[in-house]
């Protein structure tokens, strides 16, 4: 059986991949492998669930069960024999919390028990087989539960995407695990109800507050709040390293060990906002940023000269001709690259293979030359509240427009620059993510010294938007946050992005406008509720949306 995957905006056709390849690049013996991961993971939180009953919280049973869905998510890890062994981990990791679970006095009917608890393959064979019967077919009972357990696991990967980011940190919270373990469990309970399972969607929503919540605690206590910040984004003429993804744990090893190297470090993509924390400022090999959003890996790693570092998702599968200068770590892999692995605990991670070959390769190539500017997170923007405030009583600003999400490789996504170009000059625009590259180098002018475009970091400081959103609630006493003078016309592509739209479902924002597509997980339905009870609209036409959003 090929492929059937349908988790990001560029499923095939506005329906699935089904063939032997996804659009993304991942094989379809990768994707049988992903699934079944995730298959096993519901069985073991059936045993995780009855032994937290007992007290039992097993941390490595934790954290294996974030890593692993994080590396479900799209454009993570493209290696089969990573979710091989996986698999084989989560057999063992599965027997040995249901023999914590019995030993601890525990009572179990085998009988009544899920197949994903009781499952076991005698040998590759079957266990290839399996992976193939259960590839993308999300069990349900009808289109409908189908479609929301869906929604609310591809919440859930993006979910314990950034609850990884904060325990690489230090920073964890057991109800998130708690919270992750119950929502896979639900998914193997055909008695509830659809009302129920939307119930289960919105507390997804809720823990992905917390979520983000916590990350944001784990990176400003670790590195500070975000600055403003003017972003080079020319080249030098030194050996360098490109450092892509979000992990900033990471980040910080990697600044630590190239310091006095002669070897600078750039950021791409989602990295970028690294350049707007305090703590990695006093750095002068840092040089800035270099290139635009992840799917222009291709072209922009070949001139890019140096070698490349893959923290997180988004890896594009690397052409031959740079391949050999790239490494992954913590949960990306690609068969034929070097992977970085952990550290011990305590201990920092070893990048000394990056470096060495980096003072071999030539200076990047240079592809833009000026700056750009960013770091207005929460506490950046709080500072400015009084500026900002003053601004909209005197009409000044009309209206913020939240542009956040992930951009991707789509024609139609030259939308958002469009839409962005188009904007009255009376607005002002809150992003967050990779989205952003659409429009953060035009030249959109200020409000009375308020950029025209304020930069609050990754995706996942998204955040900061809803916290921005609050405080304007607050500050003009208003009891409904819809009643601010904020649009909300979001990009998504992968699971991270359905994190943070579910979560300002749960926040109560409505009238989100989606693009450029609604998610093909979406039944009819479900696309229904959405539409009735949150008032989600598709993206239509730059003029049309300008009209609705900012002139209706």
């Amino acid at each position: 059986m090929s492929m059937f995957c349908y988790q990001c905006q560029e499923a095939a056709g506005g329906i699935a991949c089904m063939g032997k390849m996804g659009v993304c690049g991942v094989k379809d013996e990768v994707i049988h492998y992903q699934d079944l991961l995730v298959h096993l993971l519901k069985g073991i939180s059936i045993y995780s669930t009855k032994a937290r009953e007992l007290g039992i919280e097993d941390e490595e049973l934790n954290e294996f069960i974030t890593k692993s869905l994080f590396k479900t998510i799209t454009n993570a890890n493209f290696s089969k024999e990573v979710f091989y062994n996986d698999i084989q981990k989560a057999l063992k990791i599965r027997d040995e919390i249901k023999k914590e679970y019995l030993d601890a006095g525990g009572k179990l009917n085998e009988k009544e028990l899920h197949a994903t608890a009781t499952w076991i393959p005698e040998n590759d064979e079957e266990l290839d087989a399996k992976a193939e019967q259960i590839c993308g077919r999300i069990d349900a009972p009808n289109e409908d539960v189908r479609s929301l357990r869906a929604l609310s696991l591809y919440g859930l990967k993006g979910l314990a995407a950034y609850k990884d980011h904060a325990a690489a940190l230090g920073f964890k919270d057991t109800n998130l695990d708690m919270f992750i373990q119950k929502a896979l469990v639900s998914y193997t309970n055909d008695e509830l109800t659809v009302e129920e399972n939307i119930a289960l969607v919105m507390e997804t929503g809720k823990f992905s507050v917390d979520a983000m919540a916590l990350l944001d605690k784990a990176n400003t206590e670790s590195y500070g709040h975000p600055e403003i910040t003017e972003v080079n984004i020319g080249v030098r003429n030194n050996p360098a390293i490109l450092i892509s993804g979000h992990d900033l744990k990471d980040m910080e090893e990697l600044l630590e060990q190239t310091d006095g190297t002669g070897v600078d470090v750039y950021t791409h993509s989602e990295m970028l906002p690294a350049n707007y924390y305090p703590a990695f400022k006093k750095y002068d090999h840092f040089v800035g940023n270099y290139g635009n959003a992840w799917w222009k890996q291709k072209e922009e790693f070949e001139k890019f000269n140096g070698a490349i570092i893959l923290t997180t998702n988004c890896l594009v599968p690397p052409k031959d001709s740079y391949k050999d200068r790239v490494f992954t770590t913590n949960n990306v892999g690609f068969d034929g690259v070097k992977h970085i692995i952990d550290a011990e605990k305590g201990k920092a991670k070893d990048f000394l293979a990056v470096i060495e070959l980096a003072k071999t390769l030539p200076a990047p190539t240079e592809i833009e030359t000026s700056s750009i500017m960013g770091g207005f997170a929460h506490e950046q923007v709080f500072a400015l509240a009084d500026k900002v405030i003053d601004a909209v009583k005197t009409g000044a600003i009309k209206k913020f427009v939240v542009m956040a999400g992930c951009d991707g490789r789509q024609k139609g996504r030259n939308y958002y620059t469009d839409f962005a170009e188009a904007l009255p000059q009376d607005s002002v625009i809150l992003t967050a993510g990779c989205a952003k590259f659409r429009y953060n180098k035009l030249d959109l002018g200020d409000i009375g010294g308020i950029p025209r475009v304020l930069d609050a970091g990754q995706c996942n400081d998204s955040y900061s938007l809803v916290l921005i959103a609050l405080k304007l609630k607050e500050v003009f006493e208003l009891e409904d946050i819809n009643d601010l003078p904020i649009v909300y016309n979001i990009a998504w592509y992968e699971q991270k992005a359905v994190t943070v739209l579910l979560a300002l479902l749960y926040l109560g924002v409505k009238d989100i406008h989606l693009g450029p597509t609604l998610p093909a997980f979406l039944s009819p339905n479900v696309a229904k509720v959405l539409v009735e009870n949150f008032g989600i609209k598709p993206i239509g036409t730059v003029e049309g949306d300008i009209e609705k959003m900012i002139e209706g």
